[in-house]
């Protein structure tokens, strides 16, 4: 008997919900209002006027579409909001105008999570801190590089890499991290998300689990482009140790968020634990 034809994994779909502590400021800064819909992989509703429900992946984790490609994840945490990545520069005012539905105020954004040190990734975070005043937080691993404004020669794994680092697209305003994580740490304030070291894609990646909702996001560790896998092996560091990283993630989550392609809940996690499952 033929085997079975392995089911691709679903895409999440959205809950809308109220978040729990969401709270008017009486000096909010005034925003440019938002007039299209925000690309997402969850939704297909109009956007959320200013203190109305806005996209949930779990409760507490907002899934925002940076680019067409590129993700960052907003969590309500104990001291205010977390921000996981970034995105590029033009990434900060849709990042400031998902704040602003969710009845926030910038300044609410007290820290920025980065996953790696990728252009893709960073690039908005020095001007998002200058307009937040947000900590930003990294790998010890990384953390060099975003002094460097860009990613070193050896944290490429190919010459193409190294020539696209070359150019000022794929450059950042150098800047110094607020602080650095380290494995299995517990982030003050984030309302439980827990550091996952995962190199490979790059020496210092993470991956962070919330720990509430055992939702986990997982940067580049793992990519979700029509299937799971690791992504182009010429932008990784070390491409070898990528399977190594990634079996570091837990498999017993509800949720997944991805830096590159469309989250998963339900029957999708199930495909997703039985990718690691291979790794290990």
């Amino acid at each position: 008997m033929a085997a079975a034809r392995p089911r691709r994994p679903q895409a999440a779909t959205c809950r809308r919900v109220r978040p729990p502590n969401a709270r008017r400021h009486p000096h909010r800064r005034t925003l440019t209002p938002t007039h299209r819909l925000h690309r997402t992989a969850l939704v297909t509703h109009p956007t959320p006027h200013r203190g109305e429900s806005v996209p949930f992946l779990a409760p507490g984790v907002i899934h925002i579409a940076t680019s067409k490609t590129n993700n960052a994840y907003l969590i309500d945490g104990d001291d205010g909001l977390t921000l996981v990545d970034v995105g590029s520069g033009k990434a900060v005012d849709l990042l400031l105008r998902t704040i602003a539905e969710w009845g926030r105020d910038p300044a609410d954004l007290n820290r920025i999570v980065l996953t790696h040190a990728h252009p893709d990734h960073v690039q908005g975070a020095p001007a998002l801190r200058e307009h937040t005043g947000a900590r930003v937080l990294i790998h010890a691993a990384d953390a060099a590089w975003l002094a460097d404004g860009r990613v070193p020669a050896d944290g490429r794994s190919s010459p193409a890499a190294r020539r696209f680092d070359q150019l000022p697209a794929a450059h950042w305003e150098p800047f110094i991290p607020d602080a650095t994580v380290e494995d299995g740490e517990l982030i003050a304030g984030s309302g439980g998300l827990r550091v996952i070291h995962t190199p490979g894609h790059s020496p210092g990646h993470i991956a962070l689990l919330h720990e509430p909702t055992r939702t986990v996001l997982v940067g580049d560790a793992v990519f979700h482009a029509r299937r799971l896998g690791y992504g182009p092996a010429t932008f990784a560091a070390e491409p070898a140790a990528r399977a190594s990283g990634a079996a570091r993630i837990p498999t017993n989550v509800t949720a997944v968020g991805f830096g590159h392609g469309a989250p998963l809940t339900g029957p999708g996690v199930d495909a997703f634990q039985a990718f690691l499952a291979k790794q290990r």
